[in-house]
């Protein structure tokens, strides 16, 4: 049984030998794996944004239901990491990659359900945003076409975090290139040679996520048969696992709640501020993928070090990437104040939306820092399997969060009024407040010795 570790039990908290280099081959792949997952999502808005504006605030809409629909099964692939790197860390391979199946035929199950909720409710779901009728109809369009890749979309989550929890990060990033490329040149020559517009972007999109699954399913598959573990679906072991994952199912449902309002209120706001909210909060999505991969590094990292009775090993890895996320973060919002008039032009052709785009920008540049540090103390602690307290804490950070964007909300007349670029300024600094509450409620967790868990 693991046991926690006491407060003051060990005083080495130098680095281990090689930690910088451990730390790089594990975060270096998973970076580039990382942002092939928004740059999908980049990819459809580049191409449908040159449709028009109904197209592209309909991917917004769409867009934050589909990821909201798969994104809440986050913890296939974080809760799967945790496990089986603590399995790997105590020698037990063959349990670590039985863990891992299990967690493959959850996704499925999981999968096949979600799939034919929202494919049903496509247009309810879309409604609930509140965009124009225009855009609720491209919206329902795309959302029911992309609710079958739902399937592929969780299995790649599963599959993704067996090979992590393997200290394997290279495979997922091959899988990932490959599936974006097909992406791109699916989403293209549907949308404009077939004439399927957004419904093309959409199917695209489906084919190129089965195929990473599939492709993703015979990597696990082929080191399941040569460890010995069993591929065929154990309920109990399945029911095991889906118990595990329910507080960091909370605590993604708590922090896509506050996603999803942010959008409810970007649609209050209006059809160009809708859309430009969207591409932000692709682009947002994009460099938190990107910082993310320090985050994975430390689910992997901790999970292992745990599972091997190293605490020393857990803090000091814990402050050096807390200290690569903060500086990632002041680099990367460098990069987007330095391109913020650039993006623009690549996602809309409407010079309102490239105005409002542009200003939310900047404010998303400045947001990035503290985004670093959030997402490095979220991996870590994902990697210790603290996931009640991470869900306890989401919650209230989006308690708190909620009357600050009813604020917004209350006043979005007189912000239409002054323009979507203010209005949408106004919008993503409220944003930003989002991500200061969840940097204060994390660091105060990680600063305790609660959640140093140790043993398989």
């Amino acid at each position: 049984m693991p046991t926690a570790q006491p407060p003051g039990a060990t005083t080495d908290d130098s680095p281990p030998t090689g930690i910088h280099r451990e730390i790089l081959r594990l975060a270096v792949p998973a970076f580039l794996a990382l942002v092939a997952e928004p740059l999908f999502l980049m990819a459809d808005s580049a191409i449908v944004g040159h449709l028009g504006v109904n197209e592209l605030a309909g991917l917004g809409v769409a867009s934050a239901a589909l990821l909201t629909a798969a994104n809440i099964y986050v913890f296939l692939a974080y809760g799967t990491t945790a496990l089986v790197a603590r399995q790997l860390g105590a020698g037990r391979q063959a349990d670590a990659i039985s863990a891992g199946v299990d967690g493959i035929w959850l996704s499925i199950a999981l999968g096949l359900v979600t799939t034919v909720v929202v494919a049903i409710a496509a247009r309810p779901i879309c409604d609930v945003f509140g965009a124009g009728a225009a855009a609720a109809d491209q919206a329902t369009t795309y959302l029911r076409i992309s609710a079958f890749g739902i399937p592929g979309m969780l299995v790649i989550l599963a599959a993704t975090g067996i090979l992590r929890g393997f200290q394997d990060t290279r495979t997922p990033l091959l899988a990932a290139t490959i599936g974006f490329t097909c992406n791109i040149v699916l989403n293209f020559l549907l949308v404009y040679a077939a004439g399927l517009g957004i419904a093309g972007s959409a199917l695209g999109t489906v084919i190129a996520q089965t195929g990473m699954a599939l492709g993703l399913i015979w990597v696990v598959l082929r080191r399941a048969r040569r460890l010995g573990a069993s591929l065929h679906p154990h309920p109990g072991r399945v029911l095991a696992a889906a118990v595990f994952g329910i507080p960091l199912l909370v605590r993604t449902l708590a922090l896509r709640a506050a996603i999803l309002m942010t959008a409810w209120v970007a649609a209050d706001l209006g059809d160009v501020p809708l859309a430009a909210h969207q591409v932000a909060m692709t682009i947002f999505g994009f460099l938190a993928f990107a910082l993310d991969a320090l985050a994975i590094a430390a689910q992997a990292f901790t999970g292992k070090a745990l599972g091997a009775n190293d605490i020393a090993g857990t803090r000091a890895a814990t402050r050096l990437m807390l200290w690569w996320g903060w500086w990632m973060g002041v680099v990367v919002a460098v990069l987007l104040i330095g391109t913020h008039r650039l993006l623009p032009l690549i996602f809309s052709s409407d010079p309102t939306v490239r105005h409002a785009l542009g200003a939310a920008l900047l404010v998303v540049a400045a947001i990035q820092p503290v985004a670093g540090l959030v997402f490095v103390l979220d991996g870590v602690l994902i990697g210790a399997g603290d996931g009640r307290a991470l869900a306890y804490l989401q919650v209230a950070v989006t308690v708190v969060f909620v009357p600050i964007l009813w604020v917004v909300h209350a006043h979005a007349a007189v912000l239409r009024s002054d323009g979507a670029s203010y209005a949408l300024v106004v919008l993503w600094c409220a944003f930003g407040a989002l991500m200061v509450l969840r940097l204060i409620a994390l660091g105060w967790r990680a600063r305790g010795d609660r959640w140093l868990v140790t043993g398989a």
